[in-house]
């Protein structure tokens, strides 16, 4: 894709990426009619619940920037996006964030039950790694990628994130400590939906470690900008229980060096993000979503 996008532009690529994942995800996703009954209920809950997709259409640029097309990634960007699914349905339970509400409606284990959520967090799991390795066109590093999405969804990054959160809980806030939780609970995920698309579109080395590393930035970012979120918004606006982090006395960013600071330690990382973009085929797009991605309020 060539320079000089338009904020309409990207838009435009949002929509479209959202709909070609959607089709996907409704092919891979068991309906209820299908043999899984009241499991299948749950896991299209928590996946058709109207997220921003961010994830997946992460990774549709990655294939892009490296000068592949969106189709090459699209076992990639299932696999990501079924990950953050069932990050989502399984950090709601009762046993862990206890939450309610989710995108704006009942969290599935209020809907269906505390074991059929966790076993629809399951189902999601690993159906992720089927999608990426049934989609993903042949000739490609299929086996890296399995191995690349592993380790950022489990011990080392999304999962071990999310034990060090909950392990941090009422703690003092300490920049460090809540640096590390936050690239393994948020930004392993979004630096490795870049790198499987790169991989996907069958980039080099270079370009693959360019894209990770600026995924690394922009998930440190994203969630300070979620943090403060939580801050400045209501529960309506959130689609979630608004200041969540504060009640369960969650080590947050803007706990740690203020609010001010945390916005413009968001702003810094989010530039550091657009600089590992400056080089491929979807600069203006990558630039676009991050600076989209930015707080706005006052």
């Amino acid at each position: 894709m060539p320079e000089g996008h338009s904020v309409s532009d990207l838009e435009s690529f949002l929509e479209q990426g959202t709909e070609l994942l959607d089709s996907v995800l409704d092919a891979v996703v068991p309906r209820a009619g299908e043999g899984a009954g009241e499991l299948a209920e749950a896991m299209r809950h928590i996946v058709f619940s109207g997220g921003k997709r961010l994830r997946p259409n992460l990774a549709l640029l990655g294939s892009l920037d490296v000068g592949g097309t969106r189709e090459d990634a699209l076992g990639a960007a299932a696999g990501v996006e079924l990950i953050h699914a069932y990050s989502l349905l399984h950090d709601d339970l009762p046993c862990m964030d206890d939450g309610q509400l989710r995108r704006g409606k009942p969290c599935a284990h209020v809907v269906f039950g505390e074991a059929t959520a966790l076993l629809a967090g399951d189902a999601l799991l690993t159906l992720a790694f089927e999608a990426l390795a049934d989609r993903t066109p042949q000739g490609r590093p299929v086996g890296a990628m399995v191995v690349a999405l592993g380790r950022a969804a489990g011990w080392v990054g999304m999962v071990g994130g999310q034990m060090a959160d909950l392990a941090a809980e009422g703690r003092s806030p300490d920049v460090e400590r809540v640096t590390a939780i936050h690239a393994g609970k948020t930004a392993a995920l979004i630096s490795v939906s870049l790198e499987l698309g790169a991989l996907a579109g069958g980039g080099a080395p270079d370009q693959v470690s360019r894209l990770a590393a600026g995924g690394r930035e922009l998930g440190l970012a994203f969630q300070i900008v979620d943090d403060l979120l939580d801050l400045e918004c209501t529960t309506e606006e959130l689609g979630k229980q608004a200041g969540a982090d504060a009640e369960r006395g969650k080590m947050t960013w803007p706990a740690a060096v203020g609010f001010e600071q945390a916005r413009a330690d968001a702003a810094r990382l989010m530039a550091e993000a657009e600089a590992h973009f400056d080089s491929g085929a979807c600069r203006a797009l990558l630039v676009g979503l991050c600076r989209r991605l930015l707080p706005r309020r006052s």
